[in-house]
């Protein structure tokens, strides 16, 4: 089964929108969007890696897509998240899986290894390193160096008014997103910028795909994952791992700016497993659509590497 299908999963709750590829039986990859993405920004790998004979399953995750969008804000937290994926690898009959995450996707996949120590064998983490727990709740911590109106996660925490403005035109905000305009700047000097153009690693058409969801199911349920930050903070103080074990890649592009607040100077204290790091010269944040041959090889020969 090389064609990428969809189906429907029950799994910890909610109901998921899964792409999946390959033969069952096969070694499991799951791989875990980021935002405002869904199960479709792995288009180039998971034929990639299902004709490399893996098993791929590729989740709309919860609040975004065709998956079920809960109402409450608590129902977001990284412990329902990884809990999402561990029961997708009870559907498809897997005790383990390969973990490949970007963007928001990545600490899902970083952190459930420390849920899920003995469900993972190894994790890839897109754009976004391990990070280990910070010091203090990070809100407390951003808002010591960024102030309240300057960085877009703190502008993301009150319910319902970042929901509105992206609502408002989701074909201006996606752009704009994927322009990654506001990313490291003030968010109020956005209305006065023009659109970005469209990157040359997306078509109309894909863009279009993006637009139709995101105005069909709004902004609410993917920023309701910002929203849990410091509830995260709370749920990591003890876990069941201390530490990922397992092999663990991180890949990302030098001209990514999301690089510039997630520093990888204490990977070290998080991964203890074999650690392998990956920079992609001028690459940016859309790593996996932006660069999709440089990543399929990066994760390729990262999958035959594990034992």
């Amino acid at each position: 089964m090389l064609t990428p299908t969809e189906r429907l999963v029950d799994t910890n709750g909610v109901t998921l929108k899964v792409t999946e590829a390959g033969e069952r039986g096969n070694p499991v990859v799951v791989l875990a969007h980021g935002f405002p993405e869904l199960a479709y920004s792995w288009r180039h790998q998971i034929p990639a890696l299902a004709a490399a004979g893996y098993h791929v399953l590729a989740p709309d995750q919860r609040g975004y897509g065709g998956s079920s969008r809960p109402p409450d804000i608590e129902a977001y937290t990284i412990v329902e998240l990884t809990a999402d994926i561990a029961g997708l690898l009870d559907d498809v009959g897997a005790d383990k899986a390969v973990l490949v995450g970007h963007d928001w996707g990545s600490p899902v996949v970083t952190n459930f290894p420390l849920f899920f120590p003995e469900r993972v064998r190894a994790v890839a983490a897109l754009s976004v390193a391990p990070i280990p727990r910070a010091p203090a709740p990070p809100t407390q911590i951003w808002r010591r160096i960024f102030g309240d109106n300057y960085f877009y996660i703190l502008h993301f925490q009150e319910p319902g008014v970042a929901d509105a403005e992206l609502g408002a035109d989701v074909r201006e905000s996606l752009r704009r997103s994927l322009g990654m305009q506001g990313i490291g700047e003030p968010l109020d000097t956005l209305a006065d910028r023009p659109l970005p153009p469209l990157p040359d690693w997306i078509s109309a058409d894909e863009f279009e795909h993006y637009v139709r969801a995101f105005t069909e199911t709004g902004f609410t349920g993917p920023l309701n994952w910002y929203r849990n930050f410091d509830r995260n903070w709370e749920l990591t103080e003890s876990t069941p791992a201390p530490t990922i074990t397992v092999p663990t890649l991180f890949l990302a592009g030098t001209a990514d700016p999301v690089l510039g607040f997630t520093p990888r100077d204490r990977v070290r204290d998080v991964v203890t497993g074999d650690y392998r790091e990956i920079l992609i010269e001028g690459a940016g944040h859309w790593l996996q659509q932006e660069r999709r041959d440089e990543v399929n090889a990066a994760l390729l020969e990262f999958l035959g590497g594990l034992k």
